[in-house]
C-alpha cells in the first residue's frame, strides 16, 4: 500500500478532474511536468508534489482508495445579502425622478421658446421627450404606490378611475403648457 495523504487535492496538483481517465492523468501529468520541471523553471517541491500526486493517481487501486478517504471540502451555503438595485428607488425615488424630468423639461422647452432662440428647436424636441419620459416615470410611480398599499385599500379597488385621473391631469397639464407658449 502507497501511504498517501488524504488531506492534499492530488487531482488540483496534477490538474485533472476527478472523473479524468487514465489517459487524460497521464497526459495531465506530462503537462505539468513540462512546466514545473526544475530545469523548466518550476521548483523541486512542486516537482516532488506532482509525481507524488501522479504516483497515488495513476495506479488503480490507490485511487480509488484516495478518494474513499479524502477529505472533500465541504461546502457551506453561504447566504447572500442583495441590495436593492439603483433602479428600484421606490416610489418616493420615482416621484422625484418624474418631477425632475418634468421642470427640466418645461424649463428647456420656455427657454428655447421665450428667449427667442428659434435656431435651438432641436432643443425643444429633447425637452418634449424629457417631459414625455417624466410623464411615464410619474405613472410608474403611480402603479408602484397602488401595489404597495393593501388588498382591501380602496386606491387597489379603483384602479381605472386612478388612470383617467392620471391621463386627464396629464391631457390637462399639456393643453395649459400649449396655452402658455401661444398665448405669450
Amino acid at each position: 500500500m502507497v501511504p498517501f495523504d488524504a488531506t492534499k487535492d492530488y487531482y488540483a496538483i496534477i490538474g485533472a478532474s476527478e472523473d479524468a481517465s487514465p489517459q487524460d492523468i497521464d497526459r495531465s501529468y506530462k503537462r505539468q511536468a513540462h512546466v514545473r520541471h526544475p530545469d523548466r523553471g518550476g521548483t523541486e517541491d512542486e516537482m516532488k508534489a506532482l509525481n507524488e500526486a501522479y504516483g497515488i493517481l495513476r495506479d488503480h487501486l490507490t485511487r480509488r482508495q484516495y478518494d474513499s478517504m479524502r477529505a472533500r471540502p465541504v461546502k457551506v451555503g453561504t447566504s447572500r445579502v442583495f441590495e436593492a438595485p439603483a433602479r428600484e428607488v421606490g416610489v418616493s425615488g420615482q416621484a422625484l425622478s418624474a418631477l425632475l424630468c418634468l421642470i427640466l423639461g418645461l424649463m428647456l422647452l420656455f427657454l428655447v421658446r421665450f428667449n427667442g432662440l428659434f435656431f435651438l428647436w432641436p432643443l425643444a424636441i429633447l425637452a418634449t421627450g424629457v417631459i414625455g419620459f417624466g410623464v411615464l416615470i410619474a405613472h410608474s410611480a403611480m402603479t408602484n404606490a397602488r401595489a404597495l398599499v393593501a388588498e382591501s385599500h380602496p386606491a387597489r379597488r379603483f384602479r381605472m378611475a386612478q388612470e383617467i385621473v392620471f391621463w386627464t391631469v396629464v391631457a390637462g397639464g399639456g393643453y395649459a403648457v400649449y396655452l402658455i407658449l401661444t398665448a405669450i
